[in-house]
């Protein structure tokens, strides 16, 4: 039988290291992948973001039609593009 082990949300120490540990072992994954592996993550990534965007916008208009869904997100899309491109939000400092 396994010892049992401390429940590391008790102790911040613990916590922080588990943290830590997984931090670090993200970081050794990604810098042994190939750059098409780490494509196929972004894309991956990218895909599941576009869901999240539609289940919220779905839910935002109380709806199941997946088409209304994707056009309040294009429409989403549209509004940070018009933000952007008249300089309302920026990517890095100005000074």
């Amino acid at each position: 039988m396994l010892p049992a082990m401390n429940n590391p949300h008790e102790d911040p120490a613990a916590l922080k290291a588990l943290q830590d540990d997984i931090y670090r072992e993200k970081i050794l994954r990604a810098r042994k992948q190939t750059p098409a592996e780490r494509l196929a993550d972004v894309f991956e990534l990218s895909d599941h973001q576009h869901q999240l965007m539609l289940a919220g916008a779905m839910h935002k208009l109380k709806t199941r039609d997946i088409h209304l869904g994707w056009a309040e997100v294009r429409r989403w899309m549209a509004r940070l593009d018009r933000v952007r491109e008249n300089g309302l939000y920026v990517t890095e400092r100005t000074s």
